[in-house]
């Protein structure tokens, strides 16, 4: 095995044991607080504060704040129109050879890490991965999820210690972020479409505003979120109506529409003829 692997063995020990991780709209507690292990929170959209002992932090996009154990912190809040989407994880079992033991010592003494460029990215990923995986019901979640950890520490530990980023090219993080939210809309309103759904639904399950969700979806697909959702059901109702899979009252209530008067006006609308129409050509 090559020597110079391991002379750079600067992390002594890095077997996160995950306690928590998810994602927080507007983590705003109204009292101190702390915690017996190292928990993270990471701004991945919108603006905050946090304040610990007598220092105020504001936060945006990208910015990492640090809180080790027995490290009294708090969200607080200024203007109430100001809000975050973040990234929170409480973990142990962290050793940094020249950190004390389940600490991450930040320049001066501080708690907020402001990454940059690629690792900015790298890190916007690692988070996105966790918060799918921690969605799915697939065996080896956990392992997964401190596999994308420990990613996470390495890149802290290089942030910390000023390693140059290389010069890569890749995506950026607004265009990653963009990029995830509209994938989660497109299976939700293809896994849902017999549901009733209305763009306030769609936002609410994805903690994002109903014109930040319209925005990017049609800035990814050309289309609204809503029109997408009607001909998904259009489709569909096409197909079973080429399978003669029931009347057309039933045809409708199976895509998601109670009225049939509005469902047959919507498929006249998008192929030309009604649905009885329809039928009646085909056979």
């Amino acid at each position: 095995m090559n020597e110079d692997f391991f002379s750079d063995m600067t992390i002594k020990e890095l077997h996160p044991s995950i306690f928590y991780c998810s994602r927080i709209k507007d983590a705003r507690l109204t009292y101190p607080h702390s915690h017996g292990i190292i928990e993270i929170a990471y701004i991945l959209s919108g603006t905050g504060q946090y304040q610990v002992g007598e220092q105020v932090y504001d936060v945006k996009q990208g910015d990492l704040m640090i809180f080790n154990p027995g490290v009294v912190h708090q969200s607080i809040v200024n203007n109430p129109a100001d809000t975050t989407m973040e990234f929170v994880a409480g973990f142990t079992d962290v050793y940094f050879r020249d950190m004390p033991e389940n600490q991450i010592v930040l320049p001066e003494g501080g708690h907020l890490l402001v990454l940059s460029g690629e690792a900015k990215r790298e890190f916007s990923r690692c988070c996105y991965e966790i918060i799918e995986e921690n969605a799915s019901t697939q065996p080896g979640r956990y392992y997964m999820i401190q596999a994308q950890m420990i990613r996470m520490l390495v890149l802290i530990y290089r942030a910390i210690h000023g390693v140059k980023e290389q010069e890569t090219v890749g995506v950026a993080f607004e265009s990653y972020s963009k990029s995830y939210v509209v994938k989660k809309i497109l299976h939700y309103l293809n896994d849902n479409y017999a549901q009733r759904i209305s763009l306030d639904q769609i936002a609410q399950n994805m903690y994002l505003s109903p014109v930040y969700i319209s925005k990017i979806f049609k800035e990814k697909t050309g289309d609204s979120p809503i029109n997408y959702l009607i001909r998904i059901r259009l489709a569909k109702a096409k197909e079973m109506l080429d399978a003669d899979a029931g009347s057309i009252k039933v045809i409708a209530a199976a895509v998601g529409y109670e009225d049939v008067y509005h469902f047959s006006k919507l498929f006249k609308k998008y192929y030309g003829v009604s649905p009885m129409h329809y039928r009646k050509g085909r056979q």
